[in-house]
C-alpha cells in the first residue's frame, strides 16, 4: 500500500500537487472509446446495408461497451496505480507508481526532464548523487522506478494519468528550478 500525499506532511507551504486519478482514466478512456465507436460505427452499418437499429440503441451499445472497458482499465492493476508528484520551495517529492515517495532538495537535482515516449509523458529527476535521495516516511523499500539516460540514473515517473498535466508540472518546474 502505498502512502498517499495527504499522509505526508509537506516540505513547504508553498506546495503544488500534481496526482493521479482513476476517475480521469476512467473518463479520457470512455471518451476515447465512444469517439471510436462514433466514427467507426457509421462505416460498418454503410458496409453492412444498415443494421436495422435505430442511432439510440447503437449509441446506447456503444456506451455500455465503453463504461464496461474504461472502469475495467481505470481499476485494473496497471490503472489504479497511484503517482503523485509534490513541487515546492522545500525540494521534489515523487512517488510513482504505488513507490514509496521520495525528496530531492533542489540543490540535490542535476537534471529535470518532462519528455514524451510514444504516447506516454515521462518525468525524469536526476540527483546528484543516489545519496542525497532522502525516503519521505522511514526506510521503505524504494523508491520510483529507476532508468539510466544521457545525465547519469535517474528516477521516472509516467506522467500519463496525472492531473493538471505534464505543461502545467512543466511550468511549476521551470518556475522553482535555478536558472542554467
Amino acid at each position: 500500500m502505498s502512502i498517499a500525499p495527504e499522509q505526508v506532511e509537506a516540505p513547504a507551504a508553498d506546495a503544488v500537487l500534481f496526482r493521479s486519478s482513476p476517475w480521469r482514466t476512467f473518463i479520457a478512456v470512455f471518451a476515447l472509446l465512444m469517439i471510436s465507436f462514433g466514427a467507426v460505427s457509421p462505416i460498418v452499418a454503410l458496409m453492412a446495408g444498415g443494421t436495422g437499429n435505430p442511432w439510440w440503441q447503437t449509441a446506447l451499445e456503444a456506451g455500455t461497451i465503453s463504461a464496461l472497458a474504461a472502469g475495467g482499465y481505470a481499476w485494473s492493476t496497471r490503472g489504479a496505480l497511484k503517482t503523485w508528484i509534490r513541487i515546492s520551495s522545500g525540494g521534489l517529492e515523487v512517488a510513482a507508481q504505488d513507490s514509496d515517495p521520495i525528496l530531492l532538495a533542489w540543490p540535490d537535482i542535476a537534471h529535470v526532464e518532462v519528455r514524451r515516449q510514444g504516447l506516454r509523458a515521462v518525468l525524469e529527476v536526476t540527483p546528484l548523487d543516489l545519496d542525497r535521495v532522502h525516503p519521505v516516511q522511514g526506510e521503505g523499500p524504494g523508491g520510483p522506478a529507476l532508468t539510466e539516460t544521457a545525465t547519469g540514473t535517474a528516477f521516472t515517473a509516467d506522467l500519463t494519468e496525472v492531473w493538471p498535466g505534464p505543461r502545467a508540472l512543466r511550468r511549476e518546474l521551470a518556475r522553482r528550478l535555478p536558472a542554467a
